[in-house]
């Protein structure tokens, strides 16, 4: 008698994912799609968008929403939201203006002042947030209206007016203009320096997502914090880490727009922050954590950057840019739940 013996079935984790459906679980597939879409849609509708001018315009547009979007978009999958991260980029600038001015310094010393100052209000959320237990909406709120009245009480205090004054002529001041707003000119194409700091923070974001134990932390923590801490992830002090970094981001954009005007209004930035929020959330990031990705951040900020210079080249009244932004944002969180939703049926 002849007996069969039935082959151990194969390891699923060593089973062959084709092409389409890997990239079908990957959360930037549909800013890509939408990005592709925009695209075309401004090079047929309006002729300057595809001179290479405009698409230097575009690129800056989208790097300055782009820097902060990145580690917006590490704090939602993170689970977390910031509110304050708009107005915390005119702190940042107020501060190393201020300080610089006031104390006769070289620019460098505010700047650096500005970056220790600045990742201290990044930590206070983290640890305010860590501590209470309150929804990180409530507290970033908390913060973004402390912020906005220091940043209008402090400057009126000490300046007498709400803008800062000029730092132009102080030393170290061309140096840092260097560092943070300089640009190279490549034929008729302007290219920014705030575009190789945007790229610099895709791929350290990207890499630490992708290669390190911190992104495992990273999504971990927003898939479920508490099962997280069970398994040995230090809960606070990545959430932390996230808050820290969105104040990182802060100051390397408010020393931008410091050193790209050498004065600083001091209600400027009100309202930024639903625009690194919604970067990041067409970039794939989900409202409730757990999934995204920087480089999907990226592309949300490319498209919002198409999208404000393309209706300028279109010559269409920029009021409807407001609307874009909300079109956008509902139908982004619809098509990357639908992503999900299709990544999870199929794994």
């Amino acid at each position: 008698m002849t007996t069969t013996v039935k082959a151990p079935a194969a390891d699923e984790r060593l089973l062959h994912r084709s092409l389409a459906r890997r990239l079908m679980g990957r959360p930037e597939l549909g800013s890509v799609v939408g990005a592709v879409a925009v695209f075309l849609f401004f090079a047929i509708t309006a002729e300057p968008f595809l001179r290479v001018s405009s698409l230097s315009t575009v690129l800056y547009a989208s790097s300055t929403i782009g820097i902060m979007a990145v580690p917006v978009a590490l704090l939602m999958i993170g689970g977390e939201f910031d509110l304050s991260a708009g107005v915390m980029v005119i702190s940042s600038a107020l501060i190393s203006s201020m300080f610089s001015y006031q104390m006769t310094a070289n620019t460098w010393v505010g700047v650096g002042v500005s970056l220790l100052v600045t990742l201290a209000f990044g930590a206070l959320n983290g640890v305010l947030l860590t501590r209470t237990k309150l929804p990180s909406f409530i507290i970033t709120l908390g913060t973004f209206f402390m912020l906005t009245g220091l940043n209008l009480g402090f400057t009126k205090l000490i300046d007498g007016t709400v803008s800062t004054k000029s730092i132009a002529d102080m030393e170290g001041f061309d140096s840092a203009r260097t560092v943070f707003a300089s640009h190279l000119t490549l034929g008729s194409a302007d290219i920014q320096i705030t575009i190789v700091w945007w790229l610099a923070l895709v791929a350290v974001a990207t890499w630490i997502l992708l290669r390190t134990r911190v992104g495992n932390w990273i999504f971990a923590v927003g898939g479920n914090a508490d099962a997280a801490r069970a398994v040995g992830v230090p809960v606070t002090k990545t959430k932390i880490g996230l808050y820290m970094g969105v104040a990182f981001a802060a100051w390397i954009s408010g020393q931008h727009l410091l050193f790209s005007y050498d004065a600083i209004q001091s209600g400027d930035g009100v309202g930024n922050e639903f625009l690194y929020i919604i970067a990041a959330a067409v970039g794939g990031c989900l409202m409730t954590g757990g999934f995204g990705s920087a480089i999907g951040a990226a592309v949300g900020a490319f498209i919002f950057g198409m999208t404000s210079k393309g209706i300028v080249y279109a010559q269409w009244n920029p009021d409807w840019y407001k609307f874009f932004l909300g079109a956008m944002l509902l139908l982004a969180t619809l098509l990357n739940a639908w992503v999900r939703k299709r990544a999870e049926d199929k794994s």
